[in-house]
């Protein structure tokens, strides 16, 4: 059931990444980041820069988790043996067997290695094959290309625009590009689109 995702903690992993519920401890792995590379943040709706707003952003993720509101993930990359970032499950919507997928970020070590491709599987193949969902959602910032990009290649279709949509860290508002994978489509093409692509 959809609503029984918050009753236990939900551990995803292979042989490259391993996902699990963040916790407020985390902030010893992530301070690093936020304070020497604040550039992480640059599209995002919400910033973790520096000590007190990483402290902050993780706050909030536990207390969005203790609420039921999200499931946030902290990313740690089996390879290299170090935390990479985190992602997350976000507007779950039980009746509609809907949610969005986002608010991910990674520390520039580990972007273009391969690790978003083994985290997005996992993530996927647990909201389709375990959750049950029938779509998942992404976000970005349309200038963001990287990122946009990404998502197109796990096999994410572009939806539109959402025009002048969000306030950003900077104060301005910014559009959001939509995308989405139905699980039609996970099984018919994306898992094993995005399991060729993994390495």
């Amino acid at each position: 059931m959809i609503e029984d995702i918050f009753k236990d903690p939900i551990i995803l992993e292979d042989d490259r990444v391993l996902l699990r519920a963040m916790v407020k401890e985390d902030d010893v792995h992530f301070i690093p980041f936020a304070i020497n590379e604040p550039d992480i943040w640059k599209y995002s709706l919400v910033s973790a820069a520096g000590e007190a707003g990483m402290k902050k952003y993780i706050d909030t993720a536990v207390e969005n988790m203790q609420h039921h509101k999200e499931y946030v993930f902290t990313i740690f990359d089996k390879r290299t043996n170090e935390y990479a970032g985190s992602t997350r499950f976000y507007d779950i919507q039980p009746a509609f067997k809907t949610t969005l997928l986002g608010y991910t970020w990674y520390a520039p070590k580990f972007q273009r290695t391969g690790l978003n491709r083994h985290c997005k599987f996992l993530l996927l193949q647990f909201a389709f094959e375990q959750w049950g969902l029938e779509r998942v959602e992404l976000r970005a910032d349309p200038d963001n290309e990287r990122s946009v990009t990404a998502m197109k290649a796990i096999g994410c279709v572009p939806e539109g625009v959402l025009r002048n949509h969000m306030p950003t860290v900077s104060g301005k508002r910014r559009n959001t590009i939509i995308l989405s994978i139905l699980k039609d489509e996970w099984f018919s093409t994306g898992k094993t689109l995005l399991k060729n692509k993994m390495k």
